[in-house]
């Protein structure tokens, strides 16, 4: 295949993952996701990669691990299921030097999830990868955010189209749960003082946090779609607490070194001051 005259060193290695995948019987659309289709990426940032597939009539896993061999000969990728019932599965390759990370998606889910954010309904699920939790709103965010790279059947571009707007539906399930959580949080860490447990109180704080950073990607109508640099992120939203990166970070240095009450007095702040924010956005 011929490539644009002025192609860039990302688009090349795009083209070439495109190339091979796509030849896999079963899959639908290959996306490129996170801080890669936000142009948020640094140059050390990997490759998120989706492969949407009908699990009506799932993909050939056995043509999938050839095609993923020509790309790089020492990877293995899952079968579906093999990562949990939310990842689903996948594999990480190592692509002329630039990590990739293979993501499955079954079509039909994603568009359950996306009708039931819709109406407010969104779901908390125990992941290895994500710390605080996957939320089921993270596959309305991957749609609205990804870019296809390969959709020959418009099978991406249907669900897209019900992404266009933030629902507000999910942004007021995601501020009114998350806004509980985070003081419900802070509460348990609170009432253990006593017992001196760093462990449990960093944990505490680490869950208020990550409902906090919910609560501010929503107000803002924006998708959370992980942890990594969620706080760095939601610091520079237009609605967000004052100096929110150096407050979290002073807050784990204050419990990290024994300081834990310090640091649940200045987290309580924190929450009462992202709480009077849903009043700034009319939540």
């Amino acid at each position: 295949m011929a490539y644009a005259t002025g192609a860039t060193p990302d688009d090349l290695l795009l083209r070439r993952i495109t190339d091979a995948l796509s030849a896999v019987p079963g899959i639908h659309a290959i996306v490129l996701g996170g801080s890669r289709a936000r142009d948020l990426a640094t140059p050390d940032s990997d490759f998120d990669i989706g492969l949407y597939y009908d699990s009506h009539h799932p993909f050939d896993h056995a043509a999938l691990q050839r095609a993923v061999t020509l790309l790089d000969d020492e990877a293995d990728v899952t079968t579906i299921g093999g990562w949990g019932p939310w990842i689903d599965g996948g594999g990480w390759l190592n692509v002329g030097g630039q990590r990739v990370d293979l993501l499955y998606r079954d079509l039909h889910r994603v568009r359950h999830v996306i009708d039931d954010c819709s109406t407010g309904l969104v779901t908390a699920h125990y992941q290895p990868g994500h710390p605080h939790c996957f939320s089921s709103a993270i596959y309305l965010g991957e749609v609205a955010c990804g870019r296809a790279l390969w959709d020959p059947t418009h099978a991406f571009a249907a669900l897209k189209r019900l992404t266009l707007q933030y629902p507000e539906a999910l942004r007021d399930a995601l501020v009114r749960t998350h806004l509980w959580e985070a003081e419900f949080a802070l509460h348990n860490g609170e009432t253990n003082l006593a017992r001196a447990d760093m462990h449990y109180t960093m944990g505490c704080a680490f869950r208020c946090i990550a409902c906090l950073c919910q609560v501010i990607f929503a107000l803002n109508g924006e998708h959370l779609l992980n942890e990594k640099h969620a706080v760095s992120h939601a610091g520079r939203l237009a609605l967000t607490p004052r100096r929110l990166n150096d407050c979290v970070n002073t807050i784990y240095g204050e419990i990290g070194s024994g300081r834990l009450q310090d640091g649940l007095e200045r987290l309580r702040h924190l929450v009462v001051e992202t709480s009077a924010l849903t009043r700034d956005g009319n939540t």
